[in-house]
């Protein structure tokens, strides 16, 4: 059995959540493979809106098991917070929840590190959540970070003040003296509460269940377009969000994926600094930005919106090789009666372009349109794809044919009921 990957292609915010609760009945296992409680995951369902950070978007699902990965950086506070949070659904969390031993911990320094250091970046701030993302992958890289694993050690909490006081020493260069006494209280006592969880090498886990023939689907966070490497740096996050993330912050071999569902919202957002070349500052934005409720599931901060960009897209689809597309928030275009797209860019000295260039942070690019007739009006999910407004299945049809990848899904509405599988058939 081979492991199937699902992770969004844009900026981040493009509804995995919902997906992989909508597929999760497929699976027996979900794991996420990186980021931390900077991601957001929304999930609707019976009424209820929930928004998950740091927790697989499977939990909901009783009879999967979930598992936090060893590239996943984890703050015990938010986790306790999120954990307590889920009560009120009778979840079994404590039995259906795997953390690895190997998974970074989200220091209460690093949070303040990480205000330190967006501070001083002045005009030049990239955005950050100021959840302490950075800083711990920045430990981690320096070989100086605490895993979960560590709290089970004798010394946990000398080898936590050494770190602590290495922090401090960089926090008085930036003019910060923090009173952590209350800020310690709270840290140990979620510790506390993360102990009560199973505490893996999760990597075995992962690859017993694939050898076994369950199935295991890895759930990404943020976006392919913020890749530390492959993204628009350094307007970035801190990890890989691409496909060979998966495998590095899960332990699993390349020859092991599977599907690489891609997912994309039919037009594009971004939250905090950075490059986005179809950004609309008129009022078809404020108004997508309006109909999409776009505010960012972490911070709030509202979401940049602009039309799709094909460029970036086709970029994001290349680098993940993805073999299914799924396309979210359908609906937010219904009040629209023109549809713009971006085919290509026109760059600075003139020439015209179809990929996603190195110099798209520093050079002034111009997005070249085509128009396409809007449905402009509301959409009803029964009947299936066929009975979609003729102007959305163009839509759709013209995208799969521009991108040489199926579209198999499209979504138009936040609740799992309001989720269309194209043909009926989802190969997973």
């Amino acid at each position: 059995m081979k492991m199937d990957v699902l992770l969004g292609l844009q900026w981040g915010d493009e509804g995995k959540g919902k997906i992989v609760d909508f597929l999760a009945t497929k699976y027996n296992l979900v794991a996420r493979f990186q980021g931390g409680p900077n991601a957001g995951h929304t999930l609707e369902f019976d009424g209820i809106k929930h928004v998950l950070h740091q927790i697989p978007s499977g939990i909901f699902r009783k009879d999967i098991e979930n598992i936090i990965g060893n590239g996943v950086v984890l703050d015990p506070l938010i986790f306790k917070k999120e954990v307590e949070a889920l009560d009120k659904f009778n979840l079994d969390v404590f039995n259906n929840l795997f953390i690895s031993k190997k998974t970074q911990l989200i220091l209460p320094t690093h949070r303040l590190l990480d205000a330190a250091y967006e501070e001083s970046k002045g005009k030049k701030k990239i955005g950050s959540t100021l959840k302490g993302i950075g800083p711990t992958y920045q430990d981690k890289i320096a070989r100086l970070g605490l895993r979960v694993g560590d709290v089970l050690a004798d010394n946990f909490k000398e080898k936590y003040q050494k770190l602590v006081d290495t922090h401090i020493e960089i926090l008085e260069r930036y003019n910060a003296t923090p009173d952590l006494e209350q800020l310690n209280k709270d840290f140990f006592e979620a510790i506390d509460f993360l102990k009560k969880f199973q505490l893996v090498e999760s990597e075995y886990k992962i690859n017993n269940a694939l050898k076994d023939g369950s199935k295991v689907l890895a759930e990404g966070a943020q976006g392919s377009l913020l890749d530390v490497d492959f993204g628009s740096y350094p307007y970035v996050t801190s990890s890989n969000t691409t496909t060979p993330g998966a495998c590095s912050g899960l332990g699993v071999a390349p020859n092991k994926i599977g599907e690489v569902f891609g997912i994309f919202k039919a037009y594009c957002t971004r939250v905090g600094g950075g490059p986005f070349p179809t950004e609309l500052f008129d009022d078809d934005g404020a108004a997508m930005q309006k109909e999409g409720n776009e505010f960012g599931a972490t911070t709030g901060r509202p979401r940049r919106c602009g039309w799709l960009d094909l460029p970036a897209l086709k970029y994001a689809i290349m680098i993940n090789g993805v073999t299914q597309l799924f396309m979210m928030k359908a609906d937010v275009l219904n009040i629209f009666e023109n549809i713009k797209v971006c085919t290509h860019y026109k760059r600075a000295d003139g020439t015209v372009t179809d990929i996603f260039p190195f110099e798209i942070v520093d050079e002034e690019i111009t997005p070249i349109y085509k128009e396409l007739k809007g449905w402009h009006c509301s959409l009803d999910t029964a009947g299936g794809f066929d009975n979609l407004p003729a102007e959305l299945i163009d839509y759709v049809n013209y995208l799969e044919e521009e991108l040489s990848t199926p579209i198999n899904i499209v979504s138009v509405g936040p609740d799992r009921t309001e989720t269309i599988i194209r043909n009926g058939v989802l190969e997973a």
